[in-house]
């Protein structure tokens, strides 16, 4: 199919190999926050506390305090692998019978639920779920932090008080929420230009805009001075819930009292004479560990590039696992759902090493702010099924069931890498074909990154790159239809990854190449 852009423009990302400590992060600025916290000293789990506060301010509508996700450590000095999980819950005081079914049609969102009256349960305060990535933060910065908490919160509220830069790019992103972020006047007052519009700069030139964020930065504030359980008791949980009831939502005290992140042991998986580390759980880590030892049966490595028979191997072993995950955990996302997430990843100068993936599950979340607190509250309401009687439906108290897949990876030749994505289903397979570009092909992170990809998620189909041979097209289109897209910057046709590796001593990193904020920062 023809479109309007460039055959002749070439995109890439340089890697630089570097004897310090790397943070590949979404966005520039919070990777320059972790790398700082590295170049002083500081431990990968400190970087990764000072990455995932400066995300919050700097890509406010994918993470932030409001969030829920999950963080694979490697530890050198213990050599093994960690899980901390901090994902989302249901309020207690949720009723399923709030939100009937309209029965007719399907959720205006990214999942192919039939549709709530209201959408109550896809945007506004009816769709707030606990939220758990400051309690997450806290808690892997209680074992493994050097760095006082405070110290590594500071560079968030700063960012903060500056107020987030908007360009072409921030203007584009709130452009395609422009519509249902007018409906609250907080959400309104924050991002948009008297209330309608995006904010941005000048078409012919280059201006100083930037959005008020003085409430967050107080926010912020507060949990840099009192610590990460401020967010969750006291004054600040209170300020929370009031926002949150005031606009209709169930989010109560005693649901923020409650919550705390807890340590899990990994999903390990032999592979290739090495081992790959997942999530357990409610994530995309079991499905992923089931990837791998198909496409171990599946893919006979030819010393080469991927070839046809690579891609094919990999079209059929997501197909397979998918159907599997579909029919098992209840997970029905549409497949060409948009990137709503953010990951990054964390190696310090000894080698231990981060994969953070965090969320607030729609772009923009809830579409709500809390005035008191300047948060952008989550909407993972959205991923319970409203329907009775199904393996994921609503219910109270109850853990949410996410698609994002940090991993670390050991390869047999002593390469360690951490990787991870956005982009609701479509994370499983960029995760599993970039982990098999360094571990089956033996490429260069920077050429694995800049290796064309295809999803399979569940639609019954390929999505390949425009730029994949003919041949390999043509092979994947035995396997099962197969539609070619472009590599864009918007929207993403594919999940949008970041991840550091470390051989040799010598550390690098890289995040997507078409994502004109992500960057790798050495410190």
């Amino acid at each position: 199919m023809m479109d309007n852009f460039s055959d002749a423009q070439l995109v890439r990302k340089t890697v630089i190999a570097t004897e310090a400590g790397v943070v590949a992060s979404q966005h520039k600025r919070a990777a320059h926050a972790g790398a700082a916290v590295l170049a002083a000293g500081g431990d990968a789990v400190d970087a990764a506390v000072a990455t995932s506060f400066a995300l919050g301010v700097v890509e406010p509508w994918m993470s932030g305090a409001m969030a829920g996700g999950c963080m694979v450590l490697w530890r050198t000095d213990e050599q093994r692998a960690q899980v901390v999980d901090y994902g989302m819950r249901s309020p207690r005081e949720l009723r399923p019978q709030d939100y009937p079914l309209t029965g007719d049609g399907h959720s205006s969102d990214l999942f192919p639920w039939k549709a709530v009256v209201g959408d109550r349960n896809v945007q506004g305060a009816t769709a707030v779920a606990v939220p758990g990535v400051v309690a997450g933060m806290g808690l892997a910065h209680g074992r493994y932090g050097r760095k006082p908490w405070r110290e590594l919160v500071l560079p968030a509220v700063q960012l903060a008080q500056q107020g987030l830069l908007v360009d072409w790019y921030s203007g584009l992103v709130t452009a395609s929420s422009a519509k249902v972020l007018s409906q609250d006047p907080d959400a309104a007052a924050m991002f948009l230009d008297e209330g309608k519009w995006p904010i941005m700069g000048a078409w012919t030139a280059s201006t100083d805009r930037r959005l008020d964020q003085r409430a967050l930065a107080a926010t912020l504030q507060q949990i840099a001075d009192e610590g990460p359980r401020a967010l969750y008791e006291g004054a600040l949980a209170w300020a929370l819930v009031a926002d949150v009831r005031a606009k209709g939502g169930c989010l109560g005290e005693a649901d923020l009292a409650a919550y705390q992140a807890q340590w899990a042991e990994p999903l390990a998986v032999p592979y290739r004479g090495g081992h790959m580390y997942a999530a357990p759980g409610l994530t995309g880590g079991p499905t992923f560990a089931q990837a791998l030892q198909l496409l171990e049966r599946e893919l006979e490595p030819g010393g080469r590039g991927p070839d046809a028979q690579a891609y094919q191997a990999m079209a059929r072993t997501l197909d397979a696992v998918f159907r599997t995950r579909l029919s098992d955990m209840g997970d029905h996302e549409a497949p060409q759902a948009p990137g709503c997430t953010t990951h990054f990843s964390v190696v310090d100068r000894h080698g231990n090493m981060c994969a953070v993936t965090q969320t607030l599950l729609s772009i923009f979340g809830s579409r709500v702010v809390s005035p008191s607190t300047g948060l952008l509250l989550n909407n993972g309401i959205m991923w319970f099924d409203p329907e009775p009687g199904k393996a994921n439906s609503l219910a109270p108290n109850k853990r949410v069931l996410a698609n994002y897949c940090p991993v670390v990876g050991v390869g047999d030749d002593g390469r360690q890498f951490a990787i991870g994505a956005s982009g609701g289903r479509k994370i499983l397979g960029a995760v599993l074909q970039l982990s098999s570009f360094l571990l089956d092909h033996r490429m260069t992170l920077e050429q694995a990154f800049h290796q064309p990809r295809i999803d399979v998620s569940g639609g019954g189909q390929i999505t390949a790159d425009r730029s994949l041979a003919p041949e390999i097209q043509q092979a994947l289109a035995q396997v099962m239809p197969t539609a070619s897209v472009r590599r864009t910057v918007f929207p993403y046709a594919f999940a949008c990854p970041a991840g550091v590796l470390r051989e040799q001593g010598m550390n690098m990193g890289c995040t997507e190449v078409m994502s004109p904020w992500g960057d790798a920062v050495a410190g």
